[in-house]
């Protein structure tokens, strides 16, 4: 009888469910129609949507979204372009502005549209102090949720790393999706790190130091890779930023747990499988699309006569290791205290998002004073686009220490402005981009700070003769491999379009 009951409100359940879904739908066909009156088009048009709560954050994974519409527009006038954000305190011609300060790139309004999302702070960092992996990932389905009671597009597209969204996209619009993953959510590397009990940016040094904290840790991101696993799985097509990224993708694709599976069986998420079963075989392996750089501009600047600039190049999030870089610059100047004398600072460029943004920037302030080199260091805080290119055009060294950095389009800046990099040994850095070009070296890899230091001196007692040729390697190797048209034929070539056409 219970099992009869059980049956019989698990059918009810999944009608009421049914009909939830058709009323959204119902709704979001009005609402189109409503947008397209407002761009002043038909309703003949297919939409992309975008999901991508920062867009107005100003970073390389803002570059990759504006460049990729920017790439439609120009090629795909009957498609309309909807981006799913947060920035709830800019209108979109003050985003489109800014993207053109910013990157350099035109929007047209005609074919974009915004829509605004109300519970970003789900997604935050600080919103989630425990459980932050998790936390997040359900409030990215929240905002999911929202995008699709307001409009529902004909492909969604994550362009921030957001996955668990693809379920709510795939119940509530029966669409396909897709993804530019600049990060994986989870990777073995992480996994990895909380097994060998190492301490880190994903993992707290009072976990580290538990061996009882370390192994409920590593069920945690058992149970959250088989989650991330299957949502990836629901894609359509996905395309990943670098070679270290895709392997980590590649991998959780393939990535499979029995135990889980049986359990994940006679869980209540079970009865969704029905709605959220993908039609399409999922993918294997992610395809490689690097990121655009415009490095038009970059190129033109002179390669001698550089002033003895360490610069950085990154928005002020906790993973981009900016102690590490004051560490590393104490190193140096201690080291070598003559270059003082010859005026070597360190510039640290980047984009501040929010509150926490600014209390880090506070807080690498206050700590470049506790390592007494406050005078030789310079913080410039949400520079325009044409004052990072003049600091691009002067500086001697490129410093970025982020561990497993998915890409560092940062790093192809530098090495376009004839900037020599030298980059935490990890991630794309490592393998993509500071990479030998015609047998010979295009930039430096450390993982400490002495290595840091010793090679800040290496490039500063270098003859100019060596030091030219250096740059100009390094500028050749990353103007031919990493422009704007490279990108948007990787992009074109992900399939998106074949999945926009089969579309309901």
């Amino acid at each position: 009888m219970l099992a009869l009951l059980a049956v019989f409100a698990a059918a009810a359940s999944l009608l009421l469910l049914r009909r939830y879904v058709l009323n959204i739908r119902t709704r979001s066909n009005q609402r189109r129609e409503s947008v397209f009156k407002e761009l002043g088009t038909s309703g003949d048009k297919r939409v992309v949507g975008f999901f991508h709560p920062y867009c107005n954050a100003g970073g390389g994974g803002e570059r990759v979204l504006w460049t990729a519409i920017a790439s439609m527009q120009r090629t795909e006038p009957d498609v309309i372009s909807i981006v799913y954000s947060g920035d709830v305190d800019a209108s979109k011609q003050e985003i489109i502005q800014k993207v053109k300060s910013r990157f350099d790139i035109v929007l047209s309004p005609d074919t974009l549209h915004f829509v605004w999302l109300r519970k970003r702070h789900l997604v935050e960092d600080a919103t989630w102090p425990r459980f932050t992996l998790l936390g997040q990932s359900l409030g990215s389905m929240v905002l999911a949720w929202e995008a699709m009671n307001a409009i529902i597009p004909d492909l969604f597209i994550d362009t921030m790393g957001y996955a668990f969204t693809f379920h709510v996209a795939i119940l509530l619009g029966g669409i396909p999706v897709g993804a530019y993953v600049h990060y994986p959510t989870i990777s073995t590397n992480m996994l990895a790190r909380v097994k060998s009990r190492k301490a880190g940016h994903t993992n707290s040094d009072a976990i580290s130091s538990s061996s009882l904290l370390s192994q409920g840790k590593l069920l945690y991101y058992r149970i959250f890779m088989y989650y991330y696993a299957q949502s990836l799985r629901r894609a359509s097509f996905l395309m990943a930023n670098s070679s270290w990224t895709k392997g980590h993708v590649d991998s959780i694709l393939q990535h499979n747990d029995t135990l889980l599976d049986f359990v994940h069986l006679f869980s209540p998420f079970a009865l969704l499988r029905l709605y959220l079963q993908p039609s399409h075989q999922p993918p294997r392996e992610a395809k490689i699309v690097y990121p655009p750089c415009d490095t038009r501009e970059m190129a033109t600047f002179a390669l001698e006569a550089r002033e003895p600039v360490v610069l950085s190049i990154a928005q002020f999030r906790p993973e981009k290791d900016h102690k590490a870089q004051l560490r590393a610059f104490e190193t140096f100047v201690r080291k070598h205290p003559e270059y003082k004398a010859r005026g070597v600072k360190l510039v640290l460029i980047g984009g501040s998002r929010n509150a926490e943004d600014a209390a880090r920037v506070d807080g690498l302030r206050d700590f470049a004073k506790e390592l007494k080199i406050e005078e030789y260091v310079e913080f410039v805080v949400n520079a325009p686009y044409p004052e990072m290119l003049r600091w691009l055009s002067r500086s001697s060294i490129g410093l970025s220490t982020m561990v497993d950095e998915h890409f560092g389009i940062n790093i192809v800046e530098f090495m376009a402005a004839g900037v020599i990099p030298v980059t935490h040994a990890s991630g794309g850095p490592l393998n993509d981009i500071v990479v030998p070009f015609n047998g010979k070296p295009t930039g430096f890899h450390a993982t400490s700070p002495d290595e840091y230091a010793d090679h800040f001196h290496t490039i500063f007692r270098m003859s100019p003769d060596e030091e030219l040729e250096l740059r100009l390697r390094a500028r050749t190797w990353a103007v031919q491999r990493f422009s704007n048209e490279e990108f948007e034929k990787g992009w074109n070539d992900s399939g998106w379009k074949k999945w926009l056409n089969t579309s309901a």
